[in-house]
């Protein structure tokens, strides 16, 4: 695995090194040493899966707080997506940015969000399948989001225009910084 580190803080774009014969390819996606080689936990809770039928779904963005954050390692298995990370931790010195990447089965990237990070997508093909590795379980009383089109963070999506959302997605109040 390539891991090359983005402009926020602990956050990994991660790519597979395929080898390849002719039957196919065969690619490591999760190492331990190799995750804590680079300094990122490698304990895992639990893995998810979303599936999206619509092009231009969009989902997040979400977190949650301490002592439950999440660090989230994600792929997307079938069709295209645009990945973010968005960096809400109060100490961190890329507070409030973001950072974005198109993942898909083709290009066999990974997007690995440290906890504290808000994580959304938006799905560039029908029928898109992404897969999550989750290191904490889910806990309700520490879910924080926020809007995917909040102008504190000014996140640029790919299909703005096009963007089914949740309510819940929609309707979250102006962040505050």
């Amino acid at each position: 695995m390539t891991f090359t580190e983005t402009k926020l803080a602990g956050v990994f774009l991660i790519e597979q090194e395929r080898h390849k014969d002719e039957r196919g390819w065969f690619a490591r996606t999760w190492c331990v040493n190799e995750f804590r080689e680079h300094g990122i936990d490698p304990e895992l809770a639990q893995c998810s899966a979303s599936f999206n039928r619509q092009q231009g779904t969009l989902r997040g963005m979400h977190w949650q707080t301490a002592p439950y954050e999440e660090s989230k390692l994600v792929r997307c298995t079938r069709g295209r997506m645009f990945d973010v990370a968005l960096d809400t931790r109060d100490d961190s010195p890329t507070r409030l940015q973001w950072f974005g990447a198109e993942l898909s089965p083709d290009n066999g990237r990974a997007l690995f969000i440290p906890g504290g990070c808000g994580h959304g997508f938006q799905t560039l093909e029908p029928d898109t399948e992404i897969e999550y590795m989750i290191s904490s379980f889910y806990h309700p009383e520490s879910s924080r989001g926020a809007r995917w089109n909040d102008p504190a963070f000014a996140i640029e999506w790919p299909e703005p225009d096009t963007a089914h959302l949740s309510e819940r997605d929609a309707n979250y109040p102006d962040f505050a910084c």
